[in-house]
């Protein structure tokens, strides 16, 4: 069996029945806890307010 871990964590932290889903750029990510499910929410929009070619 593949481990799932957190999409967001830098612990990659294992994923369980609790683990929420979250749709980026049209992708659906898994992630441990809602706070990270807002970090990645929040990162997200961060780059998708960027002009196209900035780093």
């Amino acid at each position: 069996m593949t481990q799932r871990t957190c999409a967001a964590c830098a612990c990659d932290c294992e994923l369980d029945a609790q683990s929420i889903k979250v749709k980026l750029g049209g992708k659906t990510v898994e992630v441990c806890c809602e706070e990270c499910a807002q970090a990645l929410k929040e990162a997200d929009s961060a780059m998708a307010a960027r002009p196209h070619g900035e780093s």
